[in-house]
């Protein structure tokens, strides 16, 4: 393999980073959550930190946008046109931000929420209203700026909203699609050279779309009732990692 292709990787770092791209993309499409943390948690162990988000950003797009348009019959678009004006917002706003905020205080702050989205009383129909999604869009954009997979916080945000396993992983798709393309403007915009990463997004985002076809087989397998039970214990899973990392990065 070139120095092109691989970019100052090992081979053996490489295919870890495209196996892994599918692996954790036929987990997201199976149960609803969680492979972009799984994604996210890898790449920080073999790539320097400078480029964990951008990249990840890059192949979440992929990844999202391929099981959005494998499951676009299920995509609720009135959400998704509450959703998106609110994460241009958020997305405008972490531009102009210089400093980013303490760790601690966003992992403790995101698995909150996730808890009380996943365990608490259902929010009012005015949170999960117009207001509310515009606002779940502006926030999660922003934060995932910032910590790179906010993905468990937007899905359990959308859980409270459908029944359906179909809507929610089509609209879940949807939304983190939306979202990684603001990111991956603001990071564009700052600088980040994308294009000499091509090589490995390209065989990341293939990867991920084949994970992503098998992960819609599972998911047709799995009844309603059983596929949110596994979204929950997911999303707490999810949480328990975040608040272990604040602790730690007190």
């Amino acid at each position: 393999m070139s120095d092109f292709f691989l970019n100052g990787l090992t081979p053996m770092i490489f295919w870890l980073l495209v196996i892994t791209a599918g692996c954790t993309s036929l987990f997201t499409a199976s149960f609803g959550a969680g492979g972009g943390v799984i994604l996210l948690g890898v790449m920080a162990q073999v790539l320097p930190p400078q480029l964990i988000i951008p990249l990840h950003g890059v192949v979440q797009l992929g990844s999202n946008a391929g099981r959005a348009a494998m499951s676009w019959r299920h995509i609720d678009w009135r959400l998704i046109g509450l959703f998106l004006p609110g994460a241009m917002v958020g997305a405008l706003i972490g531009q102009f931000v210089l400093v980013a905020l303490p760790a601690e205080v966003m992992y403790l702050s995101i698995a909150g929420f996730i808890l009380f989205l996943c365990w608490g009383p259902k929010l009012p129909k005015l949170v999960l209203g117009k207001s509310g999604t515009l606002l779940a869009g502006a926030i999660t954009t922003f934060l995932t700026l910032f910590v790179g997979a906010t993905g468990p916080l937007v899905a359990a945000f959308i859980k409270q909203v459908f029944v359906d396993r179909f809507r929610t992983v089509a609209t879940f798709a949807t939304a983190m699609s939306l979202q990684h393309i603001f990111k991956i403007a603001v990071f564009e915009q700052a600088g980040f050279p994308i294009e000499a990463w091509l090589p490995l997004l390209t065989c990341m985002v293939i990867s991920g779309a084949i994970g992503s076809w098998f992960g819609l087989m599972v998911l047709k397998k799995v009844p309603d009732h059983h596929f949110h039970r596994i979204f929950n214990i997911i999303l707490t899973t999810l949480a328990a990692r975040l608040l272990i990392q604040a602790f730690q990065s007190w």
